[in-house]
């Protein structure tokens, strides 16, 4: 059968070229990167290499990155020891409804222990309006964190407006770059981000290995103890093969961002044409906003969204209902939800991401076989014979 894939914002394929710059730090460059002899600073060496890589791909200092084992990590990092780099107990937090929960949740996590947490809403484009970030800053707001490009939808959030705003105010502004980090160009100094969270696997690196840019004099208490690794804020031996495949990738992603991103573009806004001339009472949801260039996430009524994925896996494509660590989740996406989606909109919705791997004729496979599918689960739907959608 033939198979493909369309699920990039879930997981990325690793580059052959990161495989390859990996392979020496798994065997005869088995060095800790801590150790002062010869086999020790060949793994530094790699370890610095890559940090000026990943640095060069967000515009920041190499002395700016600290590396994690992902998304999840960094975001948590950058949430939890901003707070706890406050000392005074009277703290309040500001985020967005449609956050990835790894920043959704480290909020919670705050709220539950004393601090005050403000949610913004976003419109019907998953946007926030910088006017209700300027109104909900107090005095004692000490961070605001907000995502530079939304998992499911690819819309891109006016971070450099709001961090003008934050600076204004003394207030750190961390943002979540994992959707963006190898898609869009980045750099931190124009966003005027004091934090940013990137993961190698969303650009073709490896599972397990991200990073976190930490602007000069941003204050970040520890989450973990027990070392002096990562400049005493984050203990342990590095995963140097690790980290030389998240620099490669980078270095990657840097060459080829600006002729892949228009390619891409290209293949999903005929993707999603295509859908939408062929099945009816369909819609994109962030469509009329800026979006990453890889990312569709398009309502198809009167069906469940997981019906959709089994069946288009059956025929040979891999996509996802929205965030992969969400799949399986009985409740419908918070962020269509926030969109203003009805729950049964929400759970009728297919996510699409295209990748460097993608090509014409896998959309024009996408283009015959969707359709029909769709179409086929509707019939079998009980609602689909109600009046149509105005």
């Amino acid at each position: 059968m033939k198979r493909i894939y369309l699920d990039h914002n879930a997981t990325t394929p690793i580059a052959p070229e990161v495989l390859a710059a990996m392979l020496p730090y798994l065997t005869e460059e088995f060095g800790n990167a801590s150790s002062i002899h010869a086999f020790g600073q060949n793994a530094r060496g790699a370890v610095e290499q890559a940090r000026s890589s990943i640095a060069a791909l967000v515009g920041a200092r190499a002395a700016e990155i600290m590396f994690t084992s992902g998304g999840t990590e960094s975001n948590n990092h950058a949430i939890l020891g901003a707070a706890a780099a406050v000392p005074s107990k009277a703290r309040h937090v500001i985020t967005s409804a449609i956050e990835h929960v790894a920043v959704l949740d480290p909020c919670r996590a705050l709220a539950r222990s004393g601090t005050d947490l403000t949610v913004l809403p976003v419109d019907r484009e998953g946007l926030v309006n910088p006017e209700d970030v300027r109104n909900a800053i107090r005095p004692e707001t000490v961070l605001i964190t907000l995502m530079l490009a939304n998992n499911e939808i690819g819309t891109i959030e006016p971070i450099a407006e709001i961090a003008k705003i934050a600076a204004g105010k003394g207030i750190a502004l961390h943002t979540d770059a994992v959707q963006a980090a190898g898609k869009i160009p980045i750099d931190v100094d124009n966003l005027g981000v004091d934090l940013l969270s990137i993961s190698a696997h969303k650009f073709c690196g490896p599972k397990g290995v991200g990073a976190l840019y930490i602007r000069k004099g941003t204050q970040l208490g520890p989450l973990m103890y027990g070392g002096h690794s990562e400049r005493d804020r984050r203990p342990g031996t590095e995963d140097v093969a690790a980290i030389a495949g998240m620099g490669k990738a980078a270095e990657l992603a840097l060459a080829g961002m600006r002729v892949e991103s228009q390619r891409v573009r290209g293949l999903r806004d005929r993707l999603e044409q295509g859908l939408l001339g062929r099945v009816p009472h369909s819609w994109v949801n962030g469509g009329r906003a800026p979006r990453v260039p890889n990312t569709s996430n398009l309502t198809f009524p009167f069906i469940e969204g997981e019906a959709m994925v089994i069946a288009l896996d059956l025929k040979g494509i891999a996509c996802s209902t929205g965030a992969a660590c969400s799949s399986g989740a009985l409740e419908p996406s918070h962020v269509l939800m926030a969109l203003g989606l009805a729950a049964e909109d929400a759970r009728a919705t297919l996510r699409l991401s295209l990748g460097h791997q993608t090509t014409e004729k896998e959309i024009d496979f996408a283009l015959e076989t969707i359709p029909p599918v769709i179409e086929r689960l509707r019939q079998l739907s009980p609602t689909y014979k109600k009046p149509a959608i105005a």
